[in-house]
């Protein structure tokens, strides 16, 4: 078939991989000079499947409105907020339901972990280098904190994860370069998870898609989807649109003002998270893999030569002003926990990414109901963990082959029950 796809970021490269392993003549156009400039540029980088859960949980609802008046919190509300924001709280709030939390729990870990496998097997498969390290542990600063964890402990027990519990004299013999001075309860190891550039391995992925023939036209805007007479797409300065046998939509947030004209809206917002970058000051002052401060929910990963510290979820205000709180919350972390990992006099990278997220957590995959129009988005801050699978799922479906993992409740058909 001839297949285009809109968006070249992590779940758009490795779709277009997919699709050109299958055989497919496909096209990806994206509206930026590269890809994964936007989302997927500088995210946390963790690939650990049993942490991704729905942010619609139990209990959530109200610790956003605690998190209001707190200098360092993980989730901020910004103003002002958009009707759509306001509108998407009040999905958000009505799938905080345990019964709804559970299913699109298991419907997220069933894809993570399917994607984890899928990832290793083009990674070895096509013998790709990027910068990656094993291991991951989340790290608890008080007995207070280590009770609230209990609760997500079962869901990995349930889902088979292999973590220990463990104190802090054997978490700093994992991570020996953690702050002699905080003291800590203990923590979470998650020996099979893992951190690695997203970015660096959506270029690496992008080249293998163009040797299998995939073709890349970056600074080329969509739009507009055509689908009478049939599937097409039209370009910014093209006077007639280019004909398609299908159209795969992985545009994160754009991709929702496209759908809309069709008939198709998609409660798809903004949550920015935050994330610093910098070259290693002393290796031996810099962590081993990756850890993540369960209190602040701000992860600090080893990444090569460069240590980077990512977190915050924050709603409404501006698209693009870095909110200064937001930055000194990844800053204290990161003093807190490897005060002399990081060269931070000068070529500090500070950066505000939109994540593409649903109300309710995980992603829509699959057939739109538009005549010739596919959909693969709304992975919100999971999408380089849910990216490989998504793909290779999604090219299958389209195939009209079985799925390699359970793809129940990922349709749109959920977003209109």
């Amino acid at each position: 078939m001839k297949i285009a796809i809109v968006g070249a970021g992590i779940i758009g490269v490795t779709t277009a991989y997919e699709l050109a392993t299958d055989g497919h003549e496909v096209t990806v156009f994206e509206r930026r000079g590269a890809a994964a400039e936007e989302t997927s540029f500088a995210n946390a980088g963790l690939v650990a499947p049993g942490y991704v859960t729905p942010w619609a949980a139990p209990g959530m609802p109200g610790k956003v409105l605690g998190y209001l008046l707190s200098r360092h919190a993980p989730v901020k509300v910004g103003l002002p907020l958009s009707g759509n924001e306001m509108a998407w709280m009040w999905k958000w709030w009505r799938a905080c339901k345990p019964q709804t939390y559970v299913a699109n729990r298991a419907r997220l870990q069933r894809l993570a972990f399917y994607s984890r496998q899928r990832l290793h097997q083009i990674t070895a498969d096509l013998k790709l280098e990027y910068d990656r390290s094993d291991g991951y542990m989340v790290l608890l600063r008080s007995e207070k904190d280590r009770a609230l964890t209990q609760p997500g402990l079962q869901v990995l027990r349930d889902a088979g994860v292999n973590y220990r519990e463990i104190g802090p004299d054997e978490a700093r013999q994992i991570e020996p370069a953690l702050n002699p001075d905080t003291a800590f309860a203990g923590a979470i190891h998650l020996v099979d998870d893992e951190v690695g550039n997203c970015r660096q391995f959506a270029l690496l992925l992008k080249d293998e898609a163009r040797r299998l023939g995939a073709k890349f036209e970056f600074k080329t805007t969509v739009t507009r989807i055509e689908t009478s007479p049939s599937a097409a797409l039209a370009i910014a300065n093209e006077a007639t649109p280019r004909p398609f046998d299908t159209i795969v939509i992985c545009a994160g947030l754009d991709s929702t003002a496209l759908l809309r004209p069709l008939g198709l809206k998609l409660p798809v917002i903004a949550v920015h998270g935050y994330s610093v970058s910098a070259h290693i000051r002393e290796p031996l002052n810099a962590p081993r893999s990756a850890v993540m401060d369960e209190r602040y929910k701000v992860a600090i990963s080893r990444l090569g030569q460069r240590v980077r510290v990512a977190g915050s979820a924050e709603i409404g205000g501006s698209a693009t002003a870095l909110r200064n709180g937001s930055l000194q919350t990844l800053y204290k972390v990161l003093h807190d926990w490897f005060p002399g990992a990081a060269q931070l006099s000068s070529g500090v990278q500070e950066w505000k990414g939109a994540r593409p997220m649903l109300p309710d957590g995980p992603p829509v995959l699959g057939a739109s109901g538009l005549p010739g129009v596919w959909l693969n988005l709304g992975h919100g801050s999971s999408g380089w963990a849910l990216s490989c699978g998504s793909a290779r799922a999604l090219a299958d479906r389209m195939a009209g082959r079985a799925t390699d993992v359970d793809l129940e409740g990922l349709g749109v058909e959920r977003l209109r029950g």
